[in-house]
């Protein structure tokens, strides 16, 4: 796995050059002693290989912005995603305020052209949740303004140019405040200039969907998130056919923008591996499917911090994701 002596490691998210998987992760000090601490005190990992098992680490690629309180990334870099475009790497990821103490989350963005060093875009954040879809910050009923976790879904538009789809972490602004997870989107033709739509997806089910991610596996859209049980609503654990689960839920069409559906109970983790989290779905050098997540608490509750080994999925005739083998 991937264990760092120092540091914890957590959500985490990759760019493939060749036959090289580039990894970059959440990091925090361990001499924190407190791993709750962590999100407060992060910057961003990276590390290389070649199996997905076996890693090089690499010089850290973004640390929050010092020496000004109002740089959108002044208090944290969070989860975000890297795409290559035209000779270039771009990194999206998420920055918090620390005038605001963190409490509304932006999109940002950094450039790379070896995916070594970076240098982040001097019109950040390059995009804002919106308040006519999306709720701001609402501390009364809800401990931030989210609008995280950026993922970039290549595509063309009806004249054959590109178009960019962004998937983000929000809530909506409508419903119950215990159901308005969501997956925000926005969209853009150079990735720099952003519009603002209403959610990709919204079933009321969930505080919180995090760390959104698409895969084409098989003929198949998947859409993963990672939801946990703190966050289900009401509404939903009222239907007595669902187990509250914390674990990485998957929704599937048939197109790139949907509509996404559930299959049986759509977790790909399974109950007792509730201690996986932000799990990410990629394909291995030998072709296959694999899920990896970060462990956080162990069965005795003790936080780890570490990236598990890729973990084989099964396919089903009719669609269905399991994990080919046990993790803890």
């Amino acid at each position: 796995m991937l264990q760092l002596r120092d540091k914890w490691v957590w959500d985490f998210w990759f760019a493939v050059d060749g036959s090289d998987y580039h990894i970059f992760y959440l990091q925090a000090d361990k001499s924190l002693g407190n791993p709750d601490l962590r999100h407060w005190n992060v910057s961003v990992g990276h590390a290389v290989s070649c199996d997905l098992i076996h890693w090089d680490i690499l010089p850290d690629a973004l640390a929050p912005t010092a020496n000004n309180d109002e740089a959108p990334d002044s208090f944290t870099t969070w989860t975000g995603s890297v795409v290559r475009y035209q000779n270039e790497w771009l990194m999206f990821y998420t920055g918090t305020m620390r005038a605001e103490k963190g409490l509304i989350q932006r999109v940002c963005l950094a450039r790379s052209t070896d995916l070594i060093h970076w240098v982040k875009e001097k019109q950040n954040p390059i995009v804002q949740l919106d308040e006519r879809w999306y709720d701001g910050l609402k501390l009364a009923y809800w401990h931030d303004a989210s609008w995280r976790d950026p993922w970039i879904l290549f595509d063309k538009d009806q004249n054959g140019n590109d178009l960019f789809h962004m998937l983000i972490t929000c809530r909506v602004n409508r419903g119950a405040p215990d159901g308005r997870g969501a997956i925000g989107y926005a969209s853009s033709s150079n990735l720099v200039d952003w519009h603002v739509g209403d959610a990709f997806l919204a079933p009321g089910w969930y505080g919180e969907m995090e760390v959104p991610q698409v895969q084409y596996i098989d003929g198949r859209y998947y859409l993963f998130c990672s939801v946990s049980t703190r966050f289900h609503s009401t509404l939903h654990n009222e239907h007595l056919d669902v187990i509250p689960q914390t674990g990485i839920k998957y929704f599937v069409s048939e197109q790139l923008l949907g509509p996404y559906e559930t299959l049986g109970n759509s977790f790909l983790t399974r109950p007792e591996q509730n201690g996986l989290y932000a799990g990410r779905v990629i394909q291995g050098p030998d072709g296959k499917w694999y899920f990896m997540a970060f462990l956080g608490n162990d069965s005795g509750g003790e936080f780890q911090g570490v990236i598990i080994d890729p973990i084989p999925i099964a396919i089903a005739a009719d669609g269905t994701l399991s994990l080919a083998s046990a993790a803890t």
